[in-house]
């Protein structure tokens, strides 16, 4: 009978080891794992839209593992944390801004990928149709407005002619608006004026090649550029050349205007796309879409120190004022 007893025991001990594991199982958290290519207002605040989505939507606390990296600016540094993020394979990889979501695509076809903050998916070559993205990749496009960025300066500035664009050349959103903004500026006379700044490093140097040669001067968002965006205020402030973006944190930071995307918002549709996957759809078959919602602020306080009026019709319609 004894040899019968230790069979039970032995039964009952492999099936309560089950059940654990099991419950262990079940009680794992999601994970999601985010990356950018550097830390940034805008790109800080699409990750923490991401999370907010996540946590209404009942991933918080003990069921949500969510970490961040950045690469510093580095794409290489990009590459290695998109193969160590793939190595810890999580639910959701996010790569927010194009190096670090095409390091992400390079380094999965497994793990779904969810893209955000990146101008051109399409030339990026993260998907080739928006409709039917297909694979284990999706995402969101921030392609920004130039045909009303251009209508913005031109407000503040009637008889604007040559517009100056500091902008990172290696950067693929970067040369894609610098590309739709030549083609939009030449059909309304504004000629535009390039000051390619590589690295961060350049970026004073770069703009300060524009003085004398534009009547503004205008930031798309490019990383590297609004990295160093404190180094174009102080030329717009010295130079007395009034400077815009395409990207709001940075009136805050010392532009004179920008009409563009609350990033924090596009963080929380990203996060609405990771949700969908996590309940259950596959990423290539949820639609690439185009971030919707704009903001238009001004800075009274730069506007004066660089010389320039802020139009009412400006004023009536802006979302925020920073003086």
């Amino acid at each position: 009978m004894k040899p019968t007893l230790n069979l039970k025991k032995l039964l009952t001990a492999a099936v309560a080891a089950t059940t654990l594991t099991l419950s262990a199982a079940q009680a794992a958290p999601v994970f999601v794992a985010t990356t950018a290519i550097v830390e940034h207002p805008a790109l800080d605040a699409v990750r923490d839209g991401i999370k907010q989505t996540l946590e209404e939507n009942g991933f918080s606390g003990d069921d949500l593992k969510f970490t961040y990296e950045s690469a510093q600016g580095n794409p290489a540094m990009a590459a290695q944390i998109a193969r160590k993020l793939v190595g810890e394979a999580p639910d959701v990889i996010v790569g927010i801004s194009t190096p670090s979501a095409q390091s992400l695509v390079s380094a999965t076809r497994d793990i779904p990928v969810v893209f955000s903050a990146v101008t051109d998916p399409l030339s990026a070559k993260l998907v080739s149709n928006y409709e039917a993205p297909g694979k284990n990749v999706t995402g969101l496009s921030d392609m920004t407005p130039v045909t009303q960025h251009l209508g913005l300066i031109r407000e503040f500035l009637p008889n604007l002619k040559t517009l100056g664009v500091p902008y990172n050349p290696g950067e693929p959103n970067a040369v894609a608006i610098v590309a739709l903004l030549k083609e939009e500026a030449a059909k309304i006379g504004i000629e535009i004026v390039e000051a390619p700044a590589p690295k961060s490093s350049d970026v004073m140097m770069a703009t300060q090649k524009l003085i004398g040669a534009v009547d503004a001067i205008y930031c798309p968002t490019d990383n590297t550029i609004l990295t160093a965006l404190e180094s174009v205020v102080k030329v717009g402030i010295d130079a007395k050349i009034p400077v815009f973006s395409g990207d709001t944190g940075s009136v805050e930071r010392g532009a004179v205007a920008a009409l563009g995307f609350n990033y924090h918002d596009i963080g929380r549709q990203t996060g609405a796309v990771v949700v969908r996957i996590l309940k259950g759809e596959k990423a290539g078959d949820i639609p690439v879409r185009v971030a919707v919602g704009s903001d238009l602020y001004v800075n009274t306080t730069m506007a004066g120190r660089m010389g320039v009026e802020i139009p009412q019709s400006v004023l009536k319609r802006t979302t925020k004022v920073i003086q």
